[in-house]
C-alpha cells in the first residue's frame, strides 16, 4: 500500500498498487501540477529554496495525517522515502522502517561532497573541510524543516533530532544509486547504506505516440530536462542551435511545461515533443543531453550511452559529478551556457570514444542488478520477514 496525495493516486492504482490518500485538505487534486510548473522555472539556490519549503509542508502534512492513516491501513512496517520524514510516524506508532533513497541518498560523511554540489570527492583535507562547510551550509537552509519536525516530536514525547542523520531509519538504508556509479572513497561505506540499482519497470510506463517515421537514420541526440525543471524555452533553443549542422538528428521531449507547437522553428528542425517514449528512444540514441536526473542518467547508460549534463538544482550536480567521475559525461554548467560551450561539449562526448566506453562498461555492471529485486530481498532481511 503506498500512502499519497491525491494527484498521485491514478498512477499508483494503474500499477496494481493499494493506495490511500493523505493531505486532502493541503494537496488537493491539481495541486502537484501547481508546484511543478513553479519548479520548472527555477534554477539553483532558488529551485532548492523552493524544494526544502516544499519538503517542510509535506512534512507538517504527513506527521499530522500520517498516524491516522497508517493506523487504519493497518499495515506492520512503513518505507519511507527519505524526502518525506514519514519515520517519524513509524517510531512514534512504533513500527519498524527503512529510508529508500530515490535520489543520491543523504550520507552525513565529509568523504562524500554533498550532492547538492556538483563537486569531485578528492579525499584530502581541503576537499573534506570544504564538503564539512557544505554539508553545514545546507543543514542550516534545511533548519525550518527539522524544526517542523522536532515541533511535532515534542508533542509526541519524542526526543529531538540533533543531526540530520537521526532522520534516516536505523535499520538500514536503501537506495538505487549503483554503487558502480559512486564515487570511489577510501575506507568502509557508511553503516546501514546499501546500494542496489535502478527501479525502473518499463512495463508500468504509459504508451506515448511518436513519428518514428520522421527518424532519417543519422545517429541520434535525444534532449530532455526531465518533468519537472524544464521551463526553459531559452535552453531549449541552445540545444537546438548547438546541434544544429552536426551530422546527427535532434529529438527533443519538453517534459510538458512548453507547448511544441508555440515554439517558434528551432535551428536544425529537430522532432520536437511534449513527451516522449524515452526507453525505446534510448535503444536508438548516440549521445543524451540531460539535466542529470537520477531516473534519466540511470536508463541511459543501461543503454550505454555517454551524457552532456546541464544540471539546474536540487540533487543534479551531484548526479552530474558521479557520472563525470566515471568518464562517461561532459558537464556543462548552467552558469556558462553558451551555444559554443555546449556545442564542444556535444562533439567531444560523440567524437571522443572513451566517453562511449565508459558509458557501456557501467551498462555492464547496470544490467547485473536487479534494482527491485535486491531492494525487495534487503527489505525483508531487515524487516526479519524470513523468519516471520
Amino acid at each position: 500500500m503506498i500512502f499519497g496525495i491525491a494527484d498521485t493516486e491514478a498512477r499508483v492504482r494503474a500499477a496494481g498498487v493499494d493506495f490511500y490518500q493523505i493531505g486532502e485538505e493541503d494537496y488537493p487534486t491539481g495541486t502537484l501540477q501547481k508546484l511543478d510548473e513553479h519548479l520548472a522555472r527555477l534554477k539553483g539556490l532558488a529551485a532548492l529554496q523552493f524544494t526544502l519549503e516544499r519538503v517542510r509542508n509535506s512534512a507538517r502534512m504527513v506527521l499530522r495525517d500520517g498516524p491516522d492513516a497508517v493506523r487504519s491501513a493497518g499495515v506492520e512496517a512503513l518505507l519511507v522515502d527519505e524526502a518525506d520524514f514519514a519515520g517519524n510516524v513509524a517510531e512514534y506508532l512504533r513500527l519498524p522502517w527503512i529510508s529508500i533513497a530515490l535520489i543520491p541518498p543523504l550520507v552525513q560523511d565529509d568523504r562524500f561532497p554533498p550532492f547538492w554540489f556538483g563537486w569531485a570527492a578528492g579525499q584530502d583535507w581541503l576537499s573534506r573541510l570544504r564538503n564539512r562547510i557544505g554539508i553545514r551550509l545546507l543543514l542550516r537552509i534545511a533548519r525550518p524543516i527539522f524544526q517542523e519536525v522536532n515541533r511535532q516530536r515534542s508533542v509526541w514525547g519524542l526526543k529531538h533530532f540533533s543531526r540530520a542523520e537521526e532522520a534516516l531509519s536505523p535499520l538500514g538504508q536503501i537506495t538505487q544509486l549503483p554503487e558502480a556509479l559512486e564515487f570511489d572513497i577510501a575506507g568502509e561505506m557508511p553503516p546501514g547504506l546499501h546500494y542496489t540499482g535502478p527501479f525502473v519497470h518499463a512495463e508500468q510506463r504509459p504508451l506515448i505516440d511518436f513519428p518514428w517515421e520522421r527518424l532519417d537514420g543519422r545517429p541520434l541526440i535525444y534532449a530532455s530536462l526531465g518533468t519537472l525543471q524544464n521551463g526553459f524555452e531559452a535552453l531549449f533553443r541552445k540545444i537546438a542551435e548547438a546541434c544544429s549542422g552536426l551530422e546527427a538528428q535532434l529529438v527533443i521531449a519538453l517534459g510538458g511545461r512548453l507547448d511544441p507547437e508555440k515554439l517558434d522553428r528551432l535551428a536544425g528542425n529537430p522532432i520536437v515533443v511534449s513527451y516522449a517514449p524515452q526507453l525505446e528512444l534510448l535503444k536508438r540514441a548516440a549521445l543524451v543531453i540531460t539535466h542529470a536526473g537520477l531516473n534519466t542518467v540511470l536508463e541511459s547508460l543501461a543503454e550505454g550511452i555517454p551524457m552532456v549534463a546541464i544540471p539546474l538544482g536540487n540533487d543534479q550536480p551531484g548526479v552530474a559529478a558521479r557520472v563525470k567521475a566515471r568518464g562517461a559525461c561532459v558537464v556543462v554548467s548552467r552558469y556558462r551556457l553558451r551555444v559554443s560551450c555546449l556545442r564542444k561539449a556535444i562533439e567531444t562526448a560523440l567524437q571522443n570514444s572513451a566517453y562511449r566506453e565508459s558509458a557501456q562498461a557501467l551498462q555492464k555492471e547496470i544490467r547485473q542488478i536487479d534494482g527491485p529485486g535486491e531492494a525487495a530481498t534487503l527489505i525483508e532481511e531487515l524487516l526479519n520477514l524470513h523468519s516471520a
